[in-house]
């Protein structure tokens, strides 16, 4: 078990005997930020503490030792790189596993299936349709991914990181949606169950694009395209996974390596080596081209319904349902601020039950959210752009960086009206705190 999860277990004590936080700090002799630690899986009573929690809490001790060295479940993170031609995928997957051996990571890799297909006689122009083909890496991607996710569970380490070379959505690049959409739904599946199934995408951006120099096909057999043909498929790859809550865009800014260390820090941060920092600037907007955004192929449309939960002072919980046309994924994020940029932020996937469970610890005194997010990929960075129902002329506009001093490249149709990051006036918790009609009096002057 890890420490979040004998964290939760004496916040469940806690309250199953209606006792606040100052009241057990004030009666173990310790403070309140000893006593949120402990429930927030960020460190551990001694013995001493222990044995009061038990009598305070009607255990036996015996019990709270028992859950707290109950063995540490296994923490699988699984990844996408995946990038346009030439980009540097190669040499990024050594770098990943020699980074991240070293921090204790038993790093598994799922092989690129097309390069495996094309490499061994199976091709979009050996078989009779490209349609075909398609379906054929699809099938296969799923039944490597599914051995891999049974391995890492068996594994004797408690930290475990799948990356696969590609993923599923990268087919999207290369067919009709309407064939894509097919494929998976004569397979049982969607694309957002499918594109959300990973936890984080990075994308390496082509030498093509701003290393023209360096561009090269002599690395890969299975690679075909020209500097401009590998231009627009990296567009396309880049828009085929818009949409994914955890999309970064690694360009040829820098040095390639420098691009892989930018890499490694990206996909540390994601992890949380040492800590998930997010950095993220926010913008009120005036009303988007609903139409415009729905017509690029760049932008993808996702509804989301955020419920906030009863938690501590230090740290704000929510559940999301996110997805679209009945498709619905789930999430448990955790958010602890540690500067007016920066938070600690940490997610898990759940289970529709679970969702529904912790709905019942919904925060009364809150409002849900509910919202059309549309994500954009443009100029290499990741937009998000939140439209409330209550608003009729004005939206938010997100975008999390990778630095603090990192220069936004807004897309010249948006319209930005001014920066709201350190406004609390218009973050969703203090929003939730509003009636609706309160929200429509927000208005851009």
């Amino acid at each position: 078990m890890e420490n979040i999860d004998f964290g939760n277990y004496l916040y469940q004590l806690r309250k199953e005997n209606n006792l606040t936080q100052r009241f057990v700090a004030y009666q173990l002799n310790v403070s309140d930020k000893a006593v949120s630690k402990w429930e927030m899986g960020k460190s551990k009573p001694d013995l001493d503490k222990l044995k009061s929690l038990s009598v305070l809490y009607n255990v036996s001790l015996n019990e709270l030792l028992e859950k707290e060295l109950t063995k540490k479940e296994v923490k699988i993170s699984k990844i996408v790189l995946t990038g346009g031609p030439c980009a540097g995928k190669t040499t990024a997957l050594t770098w990943i596993n020699n980074y991240f051996s070293k921090r204790g990571y038993s790093v598994l890799f799922v092989p690129e299936t097309a390069t495996e297909l094309i490499s061994n006689g199976v091709a979009p122009w050996t078989c009779e349709t490209n349609y075909d083909y398609q379906t054929f890496q699809i099938m296969l991607q799923k039944a490597k991914e599914q051995i891999f996710d049974e391995a890492a569970k068996k594994l004797k380490n408690d930290k475990i990181l799948i990356v696969c070379d590609r993923g599923i959505l990268d087919n999207k690049a290369y067919m009709k949606d309407v064939e894509f959409k097919k494929i998976l739904r004569e397979l049982g599946t969607n694309e957002i169950q499918e594109r959300d199934s990973y936890d984080a995408i990075f994308h390496l951006v082509s030498a093509a694009k701003g290393k023209e120099e360096v561009y090269t096909l002599a690395n890969n057999s299975a690679r075909t395209e020209t500097a401009t043909e590998a231009r627009q498929l990296d567009d396309k790859i880049i828009a085929a996974w818009t949409g994914h809550p955890h999309l970064r865009i690694i360009d040829n800014s820098t040095e390639f390596e420098e691009k892989l260390e930018r890499l490694l820090k990206e996909i540390a941060s994601f992890l949380g080596e040492p800590e998930p920092l997010e950095i993220e600037r926010k913008f009120l907007i005036y009303y988007p081209n609903l139409k415009e955004l729905e017509n690029m192929p760049n932008c993808t449309k996702v509804d989301i319904t955020q419920t906030y939960l009863k938690s501590t002072d230090d740290t704000e919980r929510r559940i999301r349902a996110r997805g679209i046309d009945g498709n619905y994924l789930y999430y448990l994020t955790e958010k602890r601020k540690i500067s007016n940029l920066k938070r600690i932020e940490t997610e898990r996937k759940l289970t529709q039950d679970e969702y529904l469970k912790l709905l019942m610890e919904a925060d009364n005194k809150l409002h849900t959210i509910r919202k059309t997010r549309y994500c954009l990929s443009e100029n290499n960075q990741y937009f998000e752009i939140d439209i409330y129902p209550e608003w009729q002329n004005q939206a938010i506009m997100e975008i999390e960086l990778n630095s603090e001093d990192e220069n936004i490249k807004v897309p010249e149709f948006i319209k930005i009206f001014k920066e709201v990051t350190e406004d609390n006036n218009y973050k969703n918790y203090e929003m939730a705190k509003e009636m609706p009609k309160e929200l429509i009096r927000k208005r851009i002057k």
